[in-house]
């Protein structure tokens, strides 16, 4: 079917945070007397949430795709609310209530949830749906999405849009390196993809490899379920944390000889498990070469305007959200959401491709100054900002000082930064205490906690 040029029409690819947000900014604009263009999100899964979803399954899904999520049954978050809180929506406003500052992942979706309801976000929703095929139509100036009903087993109409907005994020498809023996290892081994419940490794000892917040949070829930004993090895060096004596760090692994890890060091120990805490690849098998980000996960992307706009081909009509690596989420997403919907109602004018590779560089060649987090934090609190003043968000997302505050507590102890309590910065309201401290609190369930 022809489209005039004049076509505004948007395709959301992913109902997690991201895409909710750009429907949450759309909807709510609706909702204010703003006539917004047609807009469809597909999602994979049956309901909106993304990562935030539970999964019981690992490997393939109901329908024999591959599990999208990585969610294990006892996570708590690893950052406090106070630096995911929406200012139009705060914690106070949806549980009438302080709350701890950590919560466990039910509460989190609620929250969640609760936000997008009040502008019926879910309206432009089509659950159970893959997106197969995306191509860009240079004659036309628009996009050509091919997607397939997983419950009915059939493939849809192919649908023309004027742009796409890819919300997929980037936590679905495993890096799992290479180490000499591995397989011939007789135990369980693992990607925290596939992690869903500390209960299995109770009583045993585990190598994790990786050193960033998978390693770190796994680790401490395997202690905290009764594992035996844990070694953490990675190439980037040790966590640098004041673990508990059941966690140890070693250099690189090396090789795997039966049931013994030997390390770089010249050290050896048997273990019953690995679990590759070794991150994720950028992956968009609905792409092709032409419109697909490549990159490995930094804090600013290549050939990407404000981390958002791919300026390689497709007229500037391809965004990306939530795709670079991450201290601010939330609010993050949500404001290159708003930033997006202001640039595809035409209400913030793009410039010229030059100018726009100028700025990634830009951008690029400062992070290639970032040293240590406290400077990553800077460079993410500046991204989020200059998003906001040139969209006109109505509100001031910086938290740097919270960010500050609950690394100096991570540093000073891994095992009870969870137990403090921190002020949001658009309501005041000082968290609760969890009844138990995070290591005695086994039941996780969203009524035992709140």
């Amino acid at each position: 079917m022809a489209h005039s040029k004049e076509m505004t029409r948007i395709c959301v690819i992913g109902a997690g945070p991201s895409g909710m947000s750009m429907l949450y900014h759309l909807a709510k604009m609706e909702g204010q007397g703003k006539r917004i263009p047609d807009v469809v999100c597909y999602e994979k899964q049956p309901d909106c949430g993304g990562l935030w979803n539970f999964d019981w399954r690992t490997g393939v899904d109901e329908h024999g795709e591959p599990i999208h999520g990585s969610m294990y049954r006892h996570l708590w978050t690893n950052g406090p609310k106070e630096c995911l809180e929406f200012p139009d929506y705060t914690f106070d406003k949806h549980f009438g209530k302080a709350i701890p500052s950590f919560p466990n992942r039910a509460v989190i979706l609620d929250y969640l949830n609760g936000r997008w309801n009040t502008v019926n976000a879910r309206k432009f929703v089509r659950g159970n749906t893959k997106v197969k095929n995306v191509i860009y139509n240079p004659d036309n100036d628009d996009f050509t999405v091919w997607a397939r009903d997983q419950v009915d087993d059939k493939d849809l109409p192919p649908e023309q849009f004027s742009h796409i907005v890819v919300a997929t994020g980037h936590f679905s498809v495993p890096n799992i390196p290479y180490f000499k023996g591995v397989e011939t290892f007789p135990g369980r081994i693992l990607h925290s993809h596939d992690f869903r419940d500390a209960h299995e490794f109770k009583g045993k000892n585990l190598l994790v490899i990786g050193s960033s917040y998978s390693a770190e949070d796994i680790s401490l829930q395997c202690v905290k379920f009764g594992a035996n004993n844990i070694v953490c090895s990675s190439r980037s060096g040790p966590m640098g944390f004041k673990w508990p004596a059941q966690i140890q760090e070693r250099p690189l692994l090396e090789r795997i000889e039966g049931q013994t890890v030997y390390f770089q060091d010249g050290t050896s120990t048997e273990v019953d498990a690995i679990i590759f805490c070794t991150g994720y690849k950028h992956t968009f098998s609905f792409l092709p070469d032409n419109l697909r980000l490549k990159t490995e996960n930094t804090f600013y992307l290549p050939n990407l305007y404000k981390g958002i706009v791919w300026i390689k081909t497709g007229n500037n009509k391809l965004m990306y959200i939530g795709m670079q690596n991450q201290y601010y989420t939330m609010t993050m997403f949500d404001v290159q959401s708003f930033w997006a919907c202001r640039v595809i109602l035409g209400e913030t004018t793009l410039p010229e491709k030059e100018v726009m590779e100028v700025d990634i560089a830009r951008w690029i060649h400062k992070l290639e100054r970032v040293t240590s987090t406290s400077q990553a934090i800077d460079f993410q609190t500046e991204y989020v900002m200059d998003l906001g003043r040139e969209s006109g968000y109505e509100h001031n997302l910086d938290v740097k000082d919270i960010f500050d505050y609950w690394e100096e507590m991570k540093m000073e102890s891994i095992m009870t930064y969870r137990d403090n309590v921190f002020k949001s910065k658009f309501t005041g309201t000082i968290s609760c205490k969890h009844d138990k401290p995070f290591m005695d609190a086994l039941d996780n369930s969203y009524d035992d906690l709140y």
